[in-house]
């Protein structure tokens, strides 16, 4: 239980907020493991100094992650690849709807995790293992604090053109990497329902844990 709970917590960090200004401006020309560190110290500071965050409000936590995160995450291919060759056969709205409704799971999902965030806790970063050409770094990290530390390892692709910079696709939490734990959870929604099949469920289970919160 305590291994799982600190699993939520770490997955939160990254759907969560991040106090920053001018983020957008700095990530074209900042390094994978600065950005990394920056947005995941903010994140931490943030949920300590504010009690309503720690409490899980969802729409707070919804309205910054959309402001703050989400300029830094390509969650489009986060969301490709978390539900596999089903993304190729959605049209433009399934595709849409797909990443709504699996954005809002993820925030829902680890919402209640902020909670868990402790005054000693901060982020240490492992040595960033990439040369100067690459276009997908492997950024590794630990949240230390209170008891076992936390794994916690990011995947970013480099972006051409506008809002160029760094940007995650994929997350670490433990050993277990999110978005192949959710493509076999999709693969089996989609085999048996189809990707509207897949669509519904998500709903479904968004307005369930809407009505636990």
């Amino acid at each position: 239980m305590k291994r799982r709970l600190l699993g939520q917590l770490a997955a939160g960090l990254l759907f969560s907020v991040a106090a920053v200004t001018s983020m957008g401006a700095m990530a074209a020309d900042e390094a994978p493991d600065a950005l990394v560190k920056r947005i995941s110290t903010d994140v931490l500071d943030t949920i300590k100094a504010d009690k309503t965050l720690q409490q899980g409000n969802v729409n707070k936590i919804m309205a910054l992650v959309d402001t703050k995160i989400m300029p830094n995450v390509n969650f489009q291919r986060m969301t490709a690849s978390a539900v596999g060759p089903g993304w190729r056969q959605a049209t433009p709205e399934q595709q849409k709807k797909l990443q709504d409704e699996f954005k809002t799971l993820l925030v829902r999902t680890y919402s209640g995790a902020l909670a868990q965030v402790t005054s000693d806790q901060e982020v240490s970063l492992k040595p960033l293992r990439a040369a100067a050409e690459d276009k997908e770094v492997l950024v590794r990290t630990e949240v230390k604090g209170h008891g076992d530390p936390i794994q916690l390892d990011y995947r970013l692709e480099k972006t051409p053109g506008e809002g160029a910079g760094w940007k995650i696709f994929n997350l670490n939490v433990l050993g277990v990497w999110l978005v192949e734990t959710y493509r076999s959870q999709f693969a089996s929604e989609i085999n048996a329902k189809g990707v509207d099949g897949l669509i519904a469920s998500l709903t479904s289970r968004n307005q369930a844990n809407a009505k636990k919160n």
